[in-house]
């Protein structure tokens, strides 16, 4: 039987601290380059909000959690249908309402999530739930929702409002036209449903 001196005990011990060290250093550096791959653009953001990465990707894996605990489902085809030709009303209604139409795309909005299993909160839990699968997008829905806040203040003319229209359809898009979200398909790319259309733009001018 080796009998280990107090020095060979201690020595050893400190390897060991110093391995679990480095293998919760690997396991958190993994997570890091992870959840920067997954989110994009996003990540920055909340670590800019959250004013630290740590605290920045305890925040991103709570909404992963969250989300995981959602009953996410795909659209039938008779949604899609009812979903597509309620948004080509809200493009059409643009020309002569563009506030209407942006408040009604931000009600199409909404009803879409709630079709595809998000629970219907405050409008920052709604875009930090969309992050988790459409992170390069939920930053469209952000930009559109402070538009039409800025429009009820009178600090936002129409052609803001037209490019509120171009964020909306971006994440209405993904949301009705893609596959379920945990099938890992939501950065597919996809020519537009709706053709390049213009709000009204020559309106403009």
């Amino acid at each position: 039987m080796v009998t280990l001196t107090p020095l060979e005990i201690g020595l050893g011990l400190v390897v060991l601290v110093l391995l679990a060290g480095l293998a919760v250093l690997i396991m958190r550096n993994r997570q890091h380059a992870n959840l920067r791959s997954k989110f994009g653009s996003e990540y920055d953001r909340t670590v800019e909000e959250a004013g630290s990465s740590r605290k920045a990707e305890a925040e991103l894996q709570e909404r992963e959690k969250r989300v995981a605990s959602f009953s996410l489902r795909r659209l039938s085809p008779q949604q899609t249908d009812m979903f597509t030709d309620g948004w080509m009303k809200v493009q059409n209604q643009f020309v002569d309402d563009p506030q209407g139409a942006v408040s009604r795309a931000d009600v199409l909005l909404t009803e879409v999530m709630e079709a595809r299993g998000y629970p219907i909160v405050d409008f920052d839990r709604r875009s930090a739930d969309l992050s988790v699968y459409h992170p390069e997008v939920v930053q469209n829905y952000r930009s559109a929702h402070d538009i039409a806040i800025r429009h009820a203040r009178g600090e936002a003319d129409t052609e803001d409002l037209r490019q509120a229209m171009i964020h909306y359809r971006a994440l209405f898009e993904e949301l009705v036209h893609e596959p379920g979200e945990p099938d890992g398909m939501s950065h597919m790319t996809r020519p537009s449903r709706f053709g390049d259309t213009d709000y009204g733009r020559r309106d403009l001018h």
